[in-house]
């Protein structure tokens, strides 16, 4: 199973804090808008969304589609066929893409310890 290019989505308390937080790390905005409260921040290939008041959780994020800089793959293994595999595992999905449907979708699953991940497809 092939999830794509991985983040850590983090909820933040203060954006601007946390942004230069990151920056004095070594990592530079990569995308996202200060106004809309979320950041995506890179340094090498390693990529950090800050996201202020959008979810509660920390959230382990794969994007389907995408390598680490956000480039469109010539293949990839589309999110619903993930979605496939993880029900034939027996996987419980918090939420579900409709299966009848192409392009963009996201489907969320918790692992054990309650860490939602999210398999974001862009493309």
């Amino acid at each position: 199973m092939k999830l794509g290019a991985f983040s850590i989505s983090l909820n933040v308390k203060d954006i601007k804090v946390s942004k230069q937080f990151y920056e004095d790390l070594g990592f530079s905005v990569f995308a996202g808008d200060m106004e809309r409260n979320y950041l995506i921040m890179k340094n090498g290939e390693t990529l950090i969304g800050l996201f202020q008041g959008m979810f509660e959780d920390n959230i382990l994020t794969f994007n389907p589609g995408w390598d680490q800089n956000a480039n469109p793959l010539k293949s990839f293994e589309d999110v619903r066929e993930v979605q496939r595999q993880l029900k034939d595992k027996g996987i419980k999905l918090d939420r579900e893409a409709d299966e009848s449907t192409s392009g963009p979708a996201s489907i969320v699953v918790v692992d054990p310890d309650g860490n939602p991940i999210l398999i974001d497809q862009h493309v």
